[in-house]
C-alpha cells in the first residue's frame, strides 16, 4: 500500500508542495528519532517542525492536498486511538483491501523533484 499511496500523492498533489522521503534513507535518519525510524510500516509526516504519525499524518497529509482530499480532515474528530486502530487494520490487511504489486514503478522526471533521498 505505501507505493500505492505514494503514487497517490504524487498524483494528487497539484501544487507539488509533499516531499517524499524514504524511511531507509539520509533524510529520515536526520529528521526522525530511532523509534519512529525502528516502524517501517507507517506513515510519517513532518510537517511545520511537527511530526504526526499513522492516521494523524494521513489526514495531514489529505488535508494538503486541497479540494476534495481536504474534506477527510473531518476525521479528526475520531479519537487518535480509534482512528489509529482502523489504520492499524487497514495496514495489516492492505494486500487483501488494496492488492499487491509484484514491482514498483520508478517516478518520472517531474516526480523525482518530490523526492528527497
Amino acid at each position: 500500500m505505501c507505493n500505492q499511496f505514494v503514487d497517490f500523492v504524487l498524483k494528487a498533489d497539484k501544487k507539488k508542495q509533499i516531499h517524499i522521503a524514504p524511511l531507509q534513507g539520509e533524510t529520515a535518519k536526520k529528521s526522525l528519532t530511532k523509534e519512529e525510524l525502528s516502524n517501517l510500516s507507517t506513515v510519517i509526516y513532518l510537517k511545520d517542525k511537527k511530526t504526526y504519525k499513522k492516521s494523524r499524518a494521513v489526514l495531514e497529509i489529505a488535508s494538503d492536498l486541497g479540494w476534495p482530499y481536504k474534506l477527510l480532515k473531518i476525521f479528526i474528530i475520531i479519537p487518535t486511538p480509534l482512528r489509529d486502530i482502523i489504520y492499524s487494520f487497514i495496514s495489516k490487511y492492505r494486500y487483501v483491501i488494496f492488492g499487491k504489486r509484484q514491482t514498483c514503478r520508478l517516478p518520472n522526471e517531474a516526480e523525482k523533484q518530490q523526492f528527497l533521498d
